[in-house]
């Protein structure tokens, strides 16, 4: 038996797209409906044998192998790799322990108790398929250098460009992203109800759940008390967002506790915004030493205006590091966000200019890799 569903059988959401889904070995046709409703239910499209394909990439290159305990025994030749799952209904049966060993499988599964758990696991499986997410950070190089502006400008503009984009609030302490995009008011979860997470956070659940404001999703703060996420929260939700694909770009607080750790683990790319002053590139010298420990890509992103006798390559020649780019003093900023137009809403002015230049060099490069 070898089959496989189509985009036109119906089965999920109006319009939802359909993707390469895991690989589904059984005979067992009640079971085998069961897993394809889960499949259709995450948008995936998954093939089904009846034992261990003759085509060894049809089993190795999967997101994800779904093995009915039906056929445990006819898969433990196959050869061993991570996302193997036994399914079964069987709750008397003392031997599949036995056979999940045997296959390989990182866990075994009843339905329809786990049916909640399965169908998140397939989504997951099925992001991870494609392209992670591009991950940019961006951090003050001192004290109001306009980091939170510039993380901003870049979500907006990616965004406005057609990619999937989450904008990341970081820094509990600097008032919340949210409110400098003007959505506030926007219905969605914040970062305290993110608090708790632990092991594997569903990528799609989590794009779902945020706010979306101006085309793109927020994860933010609420106006609460609370200002700790744990590290282990960091790290699944970074990394689930990174499974979606696109943009995700992460405002940065300077300090560098364990959570802030965890985020710089999961950047592809830091943008250090320093102003050109001698004060200014004194304490960015600071931050570059801390973040540098784990963040292994970080450019400079100077800002005007300059001390005289700085520029933008003196900024970024004295720090050591690259120079990512300049982004000139805007006169008009200051005034746009105090009607509440968020930074870099518009197609004009020095801030959007550097923020569509970067995305092209950024994206271009990252098409190449």
């Amino acid at each position: 038996m070898r089959t496989s569903r189509s985009p036109a059988d119906g089965d999920g959401p109006a319009g939802q797209e359909r993707r390469a889904g895991p690989l589904i070995v059984t005979e067992d046709l009640a079971l085998l409906d069961d897993l394809l409703r889960l499949c259709a239910a995450a948008g995936a499209e998954p093939e089904v044998h009846h034992t261990v394909p003759e085509r060894r990439a049809d089993w190795s290159d999967a997101p994800l192998v779904l093995v009915g305990e039906d056929a445990a025994d006819r898969c433990r030749a196959a050869a061993r790799r991570q996302g193997v799952i036994l399914v079964g209904r069987d709750r008397d049966d003392p031997d599949v322990w036995r056979r999940a060993v045997e296959i390989g499988a990182e866990c075994v599964l009843r339905l329809p108790d786990a049916e909640s758990w399965l169908a998140d696991r397939i989504a997951d499986g099925v992001e991870e398929a494609g392209r992670q997410a591009l991950t940019v950070g961006v951090i003050g190089g001192r004290g109001g250098a306009g980091a939170s502006t510039l993380a901003c400008a870049l979500a907006l503009a990616a965004a406005g460009a057609g990619r999937r984009t989450l904008l990341v609030d970081g820094d509990p302490l600097g008032g919340g992203l949210d409110i400098l995009l003007g959505g506030e008011r926007t219905e969605g979860r914040r970062w305290p109800d993110f608090a708790a997470s632990k092991g594997r956070v569903a990528g799609g659940a989590l794009e779902e759940s945020l706010p979306s404001v101006r085309g793109l999703r927020v994860l933010s703060w609420d106006r609460g008390d609370s200002v700790l996420v744990p590290p282990e929260a960091m790290r699944s939700v970074l990394a689930a967002a990174r499974r979606r694909g696109g943009v995700v770009v992460v405002d940065l607080p300077r300090r560098l506790d364990e959570a802030v750790t965890e985020a710089l683990a999961q950047i592809d790319l830091g943008l250090m915004v320093v102003p050109g002053e001698l004060r200014a590139v004194a304490a960015a010298h600071r931050v570059a030493s801390l973040a540098g420990m784990v963040l292994r890509d970080l450019r400079v992103v100077a800002r005007g205006p300059y001390a005289a006798g700085l520029d933008a390559r003196w900024v970024a020649d004295a720090l050591r590091l690259p120079l990512a780019g300049e982004c000139p003093h805007d006169p008009d900023l200051a005034a746009a966000l105090d009607a509440g137009s968020p930074p870099g809403a518009g197609t004009r002015g020095p801030l959007s200019r550097f923020c569509g230049e970067f995305w092209e060099r950024a994206l271009a490069t990252e098409g190449a890799a």
